[in-house]
C-alpha cells in the first residue's frame, strides 16, 4: 500500500513510518519540517501544514491510505492560545479529509483522544470531538483511535510530569489523584499499522485495496496495562532518576487560581522561566477527570492488556541502558 502519514516526523509519526516501512508499504511522511534523519532512507517526505490546504493537497495524490497524527498537546497551553486547537484539530482534519476525498484515498486512520466530545471540558477535547465528526461524515473508510497518554523515547508525557511534579517535595493539585492509563509507543504503533493494512503484516497490498479490513468503521479506546495516578507516575519518573517525590496535596480551588492565572502570562515568558510549565485553565480542567478506558480495545488487535509494557518496566529498561 501507499501510505501518507500526516505528522510523520512527530513522536508517534516517526515510529509509525518505520513500522509501515518494515511491513513493506510505500510510506510518505508529511510535516511542516520533514527533514528527519531517523526515518528510513526509503521513506519519502513532503512539506505541508494542515491548516493551509494548498500546502498539503498534492501529497495525497496516488495514496491508498492516510494516517492523520497531527495534534497539539493537551498537556501544555498552545503558543497561539486555545483557539489553535480548533485550527489544527478541526480545520486541519477538514483539510485532510477534503484532500483525501479529492484524490480518491481509500482509508483514513484518525488519531483522536480519550473523551473526545464537541461539548467537552477543554478546548482540546472539544476540537478533537469536532474532528471526529468530520471524519465520520466523510465519504472515506475510516478508523479512529482514542488513546490514553503515550510514553516512550522522544515522548513528552514524562517531561510534562516532571515539570508539573517537581522532585523531593512534590506539590500536586488534589494530591495528584488524576488517573492515567499510559501506553508505550512500541505497543500502540503496531496497532495503528494494523488499522492501515487490516493486520496483514507484510502482505502485498500494492493494489491499494482496503476491502476486508476488519478495523474500518471502528472507534478504538486504547490504554496501557495499568491505571496509575499522577502522583504514582511522578514517583516512578523521579525514582528512575534516583530522586524521591514526596507528594503534597494542593487543594483544587487553590490550584485553579494558580493555573488560571497563567492564562494571562505569554507562552514565551513561561518558556523562559525554568521549572514553570506552560499551562493554564484548560490544563487545570483536564486534571479534574481521569484519562482511562472502560473497555481496553487493544484486544481488537490480538493483544491482551497484560502483555503490554508497563511504565515501571520501561523506566527500568531506560535506566539500565
Amino acid at each position: 500500500m501507499r501510505v501518507l502519514v500526516v505528522g510523520g516526523t512527530g513522536f508517534i509519526g516517526a515510529h509509525l513510518c518505520r513500522e509501515l516501512h518494515e511491513r513493506g508499504h510505500e510510506v510518505t511522511a508529511l510535516s511542516r519540517s520533514p527533514e528527519d534523519d531517523t526515518l528510513p532512507a526509503d521513506v519519502r517526505t513532503a512539506m505541508g501544514d494542515v491548516t493551509a490546504y494548498d500546502s498539503i493537497e498534492g501529497a495525497f495524490e496516488g495514496q491508498d491510505a492516510v494516517v492523520n497524527l497531527v495534534a497539539l498537546s493537551p498537556l501544555f497551553r498552545p503558543s497561539g492560545g486555545n483557539e489553535m486547537h480548533y485550527r489544527v484539530h478541526e480545520e486541519g482534519t477538514a483539510n485532510v479529509v477534503r484532500a483525501a476525498e479529492e484524490h480518491g484515498v481509500g482509508l483514513l486512520v484518525q488519531m483522536s483522544a480519550l473523551g473526545a466530545d464537541p461539548n467537552g471540558e477543554t478546548a482540546s477535547i472539544r476540537a478533537k470531538g469536532l474532528a471526529e465528526g468530520i471524519v465520520r461524515e466523510s465519504d472515506l473508510e475510516w478508523v479512529i483511535f482514542r488513546p490514553s497518554v503515550v510514553f516512550g523515547d522522544g515522548g513528552e508525557f514524562l517531561r510534562y510530569t516532571k515539570q508539573l511534579a517537581l522532585p523531593y517535595l512534590t506539590p500536586l493539585p488534589g494530591g495528584g489523584k488524576t488517573r492515567f492509563q499510559p501506553i508505550w509507543i512500541g505497543d500502540i504503533v503496531p496497532m495503528l499499522a494494523d488499522a492501515v493494512d487490516g493486520g496483514e503484516q507484510g502482505a502485498d497490498r500494492s493494489d491499494g485495496a482496503t476491502g476486508g479490513n476488519p478495523h474500518v468503521g471502528h472507534v478504538y479506546e486504547i490504554g496501557g496495562p495499568e491505571v496509575l495516578t499522577l502522583a504514582e507516575i511522578a514517583e516512578l519518573a523521579h525514582g528512575a532518576d534516583g530522586r524521591s517525590a514526596e507528594v503534597v496535596s494542593i487543594p483544587m480551588p487553590i490550584a485553579s487560581v494558580g493555573l488560571r492565572s497563567l492564562d494571562f502570562v505569554p507562552a514565551s515568558v513561561l518558556d523562559a522561566l525554568p521549572g514553570v510549565p506552560r499551562m493554564g485553565s484548560d490544563q487545570y480542567r483536564s486534571l479534574k477527570f481521569d484519562n482511562t478506558v472502560d473497555e481496553n480495545d487493544v484486544t481488537a488487535f490480538g493483544v491482551a492488556p497484560g502483555e503490554l509494557l508497563t511504565l515501571a518496566a520501561y523506566l527500568a529498561d531506560s535506566a539500565a541502558e
